[in-house]
């Protein structure tokens, strides 16, 4: 397993090219430009959203200006009562088939979002899935260069790093979150014996068969303790991991989800999964 950022073949080189930019967030958005058939590949992108009305359509139109023609995306809301639901389905209109909708009746938390968002872009025949936060902290420009380093490197799973040279955090994030960042990583990475820098991290680019050996539908873990037990899963099955370098944004809008409850549980499921080790791996 390896867990440094890779790069494409010389031969397929990928050559950069600017999307338009956005006139409400002021970021950088340069995406790398994929050969043929790379760039065609089938991509759902799953966005959970809670009370995400303000930055739904600034991620959506980041995402469509992609040159990745097939690029899907599959929106799950948990019935937001700030309208983000109602926003989708008519971005979904919009966008005339390239945006579908899941309304849940409740929120149930990112995990049970996740899996079900998956499940769906695999029967609807994505070939990769990718999950990300609809909040913008994740960079969507650096989607082509997550999907070419799998493609080059043959991973089951990229993974858009924060801690691997070359990542960047946000210069709003204070010393207090920084440090509990960092014992996150290094609690998970102790207990479960996991070469993951990024091992919290929660934009990774998948193949749908890796997805498929992780047997989506027996996933415990609900809150952000989700990364981890996917993360977990992958190279007990023997997948390549591979990280790629990223910018982390802060929240521009909204409100962040992570609550007490989730902390609490993002403490106790690795000590779960260590005790699960067994299972995982057949």
């Amino acid at each position: 397993m390896s867990s440094e950022p890779l790069s494409a073949p010389a031969a397929d080189r990928v050559q950069p090219a600017t999307a338009p930019a956005d006139p409400v967030v002021e970021r950088a958005v340069t995406a790398v430009e994929l050969p043929k058939p790379w760039c065609d590949s089938a991509v759902t992108v799953v966005l959970p959203t809670y009370n995400e009305v303000d930055n739904l359509p600034i991620i959506t139109r980041a995402l469509f200006a992609l040159p990745l023609p097939q690029l899907r995306v599959l929106v799950v809301d948990d019935n937001s009562p700030d309208g983000t639901g109602e926003l989708a389905d008519r971005l979904a209109a919009e966008y005339d088939g390239r945006l579908s909708v899941v309304h849940r009746t409740a929120k149930e938390g990112l995990g049970r979002a996740y899996v079900d968002g998956m499940t769906r872009a695999l029967d609807a025949g994505a070939d990769f899935v990718v999950q990300m936060d609809a909040d913008l902290s994740h960079p969507p420009e650096a989607l082509p260069e997550m999907l070419g380093t799998l493609l080059a490197t043959r991973a089951g799973v990229v993974i858009g790093s924060r801690y691997v040279t070359g990542g960047v955090l946000a210069e709003e994030w204070g010393v207090h979150r920084r440090l509990l960042s960092a014992w996150a990583n290094f609690y998970v990475q102790r207990l479960l014996s996991l070469r993951i820098r990024d091992v919290t991290a929660g934009f990774k680019l998948w193949r749908a068969g890796t997805l498929r050996d992780l047997r989506l539908e027996s996933i415990g873990s609900n809150g952000y303790s989700f990364q981890v037990e996917m993360n977990y899963r992958a190279v007990l099955r023997g997948h390549k991991v591979v990280e790629v370098p990223i910018r982390f944004d802060e929240r521009a809008r909204g409100t962040s989800k992570m609550s007490l409850t989730v902390q609490l549980e993002s403490a106790l499921v690795p000590l779960r999964l260590r005790r699960q080790r067994r299972s995982f791996g057949r």
